[in-house]
């Protein structure tokens, strides 16, 4: 077993954002020389998060990001945390901080429209990515 890792550093520009990292993943597993195993993307941040959806057509991001605000507005009456982000906050629990991704062949095993996405909820913001790959 053979296991990498690397950290990936970003910077959102706008507070609420979803930024395809789909590529520079794919760099890492590359630079690992693993082709079989699996990829785990890790977010540090408590106001962010990872997922994978589709990356082909961008107002798929732009429509779970309108349904999320819609769903967990910013001024919401009645939140108590007094950073004025408890929204930021729910949102990265219910997308949650981590995604793994197979890896076959040295290639991701995803849907052809699937794409590995960060979540901004705080922004914009310098943030960083733990990546590990594991296989042979």
């Amino acid at each position: 077993m053979k296991i990498a890792q690397d950290v990936l550093s970003l910077r959102s520009s706008r507070r609420c954002q979803m930024i395809d990292i789909t590529r520079q993943v794919s760099e890492l597993v590359t630079q690992s020389g693993i082709q079989n195993g699996c990829a785990t993307v890790y977010c540090p941040h408590t106001t962010a998060a990872v997922t994978i959806n589709e990356n082909a057509d961008p107002d798929v991001p732009h429509d779970i990001l309108l349904t999320l605000e819609k769903l967990i507005p910013q001024n919401l009456p009645g939140y108590q945390h007094n950073e004025g982000n408890s929204d930021a906050h729910v949102k990265s629990s219910l997308i949650g901080c981590s995604r793994q991704i197979f890896i076959h062949n040295g290639s991701f095993v995803l849907g052809p429209w699937q794409g590995i996405f960060f979540c901004e909820f705080d922004g914009p913001r310098s943030r960083t990515l733990h990546v590990q790959i594991s296989g042979e």
